[in-house]
């Protein structure tokens, strides 16, 4: 885990990875959750038997988006904060399905850092692995606001 505690620590990550998380199994029980809280059941069993030859329920795609800021707390400690936002999502791509019991890590770039009159904008490129696959579960950016102190 990296420790950040100001606009310049974090820009010297600029263009390199900034670090991954461990691996987290998303089981039943959170894909349960999930789709009670949101009203998606478009991972029913039953669907994905009958659409692929999986032979396990997927766990919809935004639950894994759902994981980023747990994961990415994992990769690095922003110290010195007055705020941190969430700002936004951009350019993602699924690139292939998880499934239940799949395994899931997050890789981070910081793929640009700017100074807005004393917030700091950062984009960090988000690849989420599926352990055992060559293939990401997406790619995309994530966008974060922090007010240093």
């Amino acid at each position: 885990m990296v420790i950040i505690s100001s606009f310049e620590e974090y820009k010297s990550y600029l263009g390199i990875q900034i670090g991954q998380s461990k691996w987290h199994k998303i089981n039943q029980q959170q894909t349960n959750r999930f789709a009670d809280a949101t009203d998606n059941y478009t991972s029913d069993n039953g669907k994905a038997k009958e659409q692929t030859p999986v032979d396990s329920e997927f766990v919809p795609g935004y639950l894994t988006l759902s994981l980023i800021p747990y994961l990415w707390k994992q990769i690095a400690d922003i110290r010195d904060v007055k705020m941190e936002v969430n700002y936004g999502i951009e350019n993602f791509k699924f690139n292939q399905e998880v499934c239940v019991d799949d395994e899931v890590m997050l890789r981070a770039k910081l793929i640009s850092i700017s100074d807005l009159r004393g917030i700091t904008k950062v984009v960090i490129q988000a690849d989420l692995d599926i352990k055992g696959s060559t293939v990401t579960a997406y790619t995309g950016n994530v966008v974060f606001l922090y007010h240093f102190n």
